[in-house]
């Protein structure tokens, strides 16, 4: 079924330009668009053929013009359902390879990047930026390191099946601290423009007393081992990031979060909540 035989137009003249006689191809015109489950039925359909002494002597060139892989004709005869479905498919394909090689679409479902990214956007991520993927491995073509400060997408270490979105927040072989809600690399204060820390909440968590307590303002010093990322979300007091499940492998890192492309507040009607503002907005 995958691979049949049919002579178009196009196979005809290839055969002519191979030194088929103008009667043998006439001859072959009466099969023309006609499909053949497998090379034995097309040739014992040639071997009746006034002219088959001489076009089984082209055996080998008339097999490879007709030869064809995965046709709907077989399955769907009518053209303009087969043309349809061929169409679609093409359309899968194409989308396919645009979503694993280029830009693949997110949405939003949780506040753990807020402000940077909202419950309700909808982003594209760009598949090449860390490096282009070999299909059914784990192996990356001009491959490219992951930044600080690069939104990645990966999938969720303890269930593969969910995609998350952090920051990258440590680099491989760097050591991390978290001192009252601000993080350390090597003994240095980093600058994080993008970090948000919920007033009233921040002042609660003093009045507690628990800002040199709990993983989500005091961590560490630990240091990133060879090959990881210490992954981080914006929204510092309502993330679940590396603080609790550990470091993110650099391997399944699959894309960087660059723009987005639709938002709409998901407690909102279908007629209301718009963000219409933040539309090809680029992710910092």
């Amino acid at each position: 079924m995958f691979v049949t035989y049919k002579l178009s137009e196009k196979s005809l003249i290839k055969l002519q330009k191979s030194g088929v006689s103008e009667a043998a191809l006439n001859d072959l015109e009466e099969l023309e668009n006609r499909v053949f489950a497998n090379s034995e039925s097309f040739l014992n359909k040639i071997k009746k053929l006034p002219q088959a002494k001489e076009l089984l002597k082209n055996e080998e060139n008339i097999l490879k013009a007709a030869k064809g892989f995965f046709r709907l004709d077989l399955l769907i005869p009518n053209r303009t359902i087969r043309e349809w479905t061929e169409a679609l498919i093409f359309a899968v394909v194409v989308a396919s390879i645009v979503r694993t090689y280029m830009f693949a679409p997110y949405q939003i479902p949780s506040g753990s990047m807020l402000p940077t990214i909202q419950i309700g956007d909808h982003i594209f991520a760009s598949m090449y930026s860390y490096g282009s993927p070999i299909p059914f491995t784990d192996v990356k073509l001009f491959k490219k390191p992951v930044k600080r400060g690069d939104i990645i997408i990966f999938p969720y270490p303890r269930d593969p099946s969910i995609d998350y979105i952090k920051r990258a927040v440590g680099l491989s072989g760097e050591t991390l601290e978290i001192r009252n809600d601000q993080v350390f690399i090597n003994g240095k204060k980093l600058e994080e423009p993008y970090a948000y820390y919920e007033p009233k909440e921040r002042l609660s968590r003093q009045k507690q007393g628990l800002m040199s307590a709990t993983p989500v303002s005091r961590f560490g010093p630990i240091k990133i081992p060879e090959g990881k990322i210490f992954a981080m979300g914006d929204n510092r007091y309502n993330s679940a990031d590396s603080r609790y499940w550990g470091f993110v492998d650099i391997k399944t890192v699959v894309g960087k979060g660059q723009i987005i492309y639709w938002s709409h507040d998901p407690g909102e009607t279908l007629f209301a909540g718009y963000r219409f503002g933040r539309l090809l907005d680029f992710l910092k």
